[in-house]
């Protein structure tokens, strides 16, 4: 080491000067990124004040920055980085002092958990365009999905090939499954596609809720869900479009341990007219919903059987044709029964829905029986045609899966 004369500036070689960074001595811990920002419930400690000021009071103020080495200046440093943040929001030197009025200011994690998960998930899924309308006259509810904006990219190119598919909770199935058509190479699909649930009842309005999901199409692997909402049918006013605009959420889970009693058969759709020029009773078999699957591919193979009964001579048989592969067919067939009007009040109309196989017997799904020994609007309905002469009268009707003295055989 070379001697300097009194009053002459150290002078320390690149040498020395990598000597003394590297050489042995005391280890210092690291510093982390959390002693520079301090958690603090609210605002400033008490006691952060006094705890920056004593530094500075402890500091030579005549201090020379040319009688220090580098080392020395370096720790000064860090010591300055340390006043500066560790102190949050203190200056090292002095400064004006806080006004006693303005409230402390907020650290950065409590501005970023006020935005919640909630915002988070909507832009990272996106969100969905639609609106509802319960059609109380006609029991049905018609969905319009208008469209989607900034939906989550599934594929490989940064897109996805989106669809929206409707579920009635509880009991979703195949059976009240609707979609909408897929939309290819697109975050911001526009629909315009309305899918309608017929066979919906008041009761249905009060106790169900609409499950809307939005999935993107894979022609080679299944179908990825992206996002989903659900909408209890409750919020909904008869004969009133209500519109929404909804943040996408992650998949919910379905309960199921609901109440098995809450499973149905399915509804169908039955007419009933007397004709007094035919003189005889037309049943109009319409449509059926929401009917129960039997096969393995997850549907049935649907027609329908009647009978007015008593039938003494086997002749009141009537039978729709099959709908393939359907779990909401639509048949649009009328039958006529030849009878006296005043003979109607003794009778009963049993009509059932089957599952067509081959091979094997048939599979019953299920009935329903309108008649002066029906109760509800099952014996309502035959009242009314009764009543009504040369009206035709047209209600929904929830099928069970017992029939008293039906056959459950074909």
């Amino acid at each position: 080491m070379t001697l300097r004369r009194r009053g002459e500036k150290a002078t320390i070689s690149i040498q020395e000067h990598m000597a003394i960074d590297v050489c042995p001595g005391p280890i210092r811990p690291i510093k982390q990124i959390s002693d520079y920002f301090p958690r603090f419930p609210r605002g400033l400690p008490p006691d952060a004040g006094p705890r920056a000021a004593a530094p500075d009071a402890a500091r030579p103020a005549a201090a020379s920055a040319g009688r220090r080495s580098p080392s020395d200046g370096a720790r000064d440093d860090d010591e300055d980085v340390d006043q500066l943040f560790g102190a949050y929001g203190s200056s090292p030197g002095p400064g004006p002092a806080p006004s006693p009025g303005r409230p402390p200011a907020k650290p950065p994690e409590e501005e970023l958990d006020a935005d919640g998960y909630e915002s988070d998930d909507c832009t990272a899924l996106g969100t969905l365009d639609f609106s509802l309308l319960y059609d109380q006259e006609n029991n049905a509810l018609h969905c319009t999905i208008a469209k989607a904006k900034g939906l989550k990219p599934m594929d490989h190119n940064g897109l996805a090939d989106p669809y929206v598919k409707l579920h009635l909770l509880p009991g979703a199935s195949k059976a009240n499954k609707l979609r909408t058509k897929t939309l290819r190479n697109t975050l911001n699909p526009t629909w315009n596609e309305t899918l309608t649930y017929y066979g919906i009842t008041d009761e249905d309005m009060i106790r169900k809720t609409l499950r809307i999901s939005v999935c993107d199409e894979d022609k080679f692997r299944h179908n990825e869900f992206i996002g989903e909402t659900r909408v209890p049918l409750k919020k909904l006013k008869p004969n009133h479009t209500k519109t929404f605009s909804i943040c996408l959420e992650k998949q919910l889970p379905v309960d199921k341990t609901e109440d098995k009693s809450l499973e149905e058969r399915g509804r169908i759709l039955v007419s009933l007219k007397y004709s007094s020029q035919k003189q005889g009773l037309l049943v109009g078999i319409v449509r059926c919903a929401h009917l129960a699957a039997m096969d393995a591919n997850g549907y049935s193979d649907p027609y329908v059987k009647t009978y007015l009964k008593p039938d003494v001579d086997k002749k009141s048989k009537h039978k729709t044709a099959v709908k393939k592969k359907t779990l909401n067919p639509e048949f649009n067939e009328e039958f006529c029964y030849e009878i006296k009007h005043g003979d109607l009040a003794k009778k009963t109309l049993e009509i059932t829905v089957w599952d067509y196989d081959i091979g094997k017997s048939n599979d019953f799904i299920g009935g329903v029986v309108l008649g002066i020994n029906a109760k509800g609007e099952r014996l309502k309905h035959w009242f009314d045609c009764l009543k009504n002469k040369d009206k035709r009268i047209e209600r929904w009707h929830t099928l069970t899966n017992e029939l008293p003295g039906a056959v459950l055989s074909d």
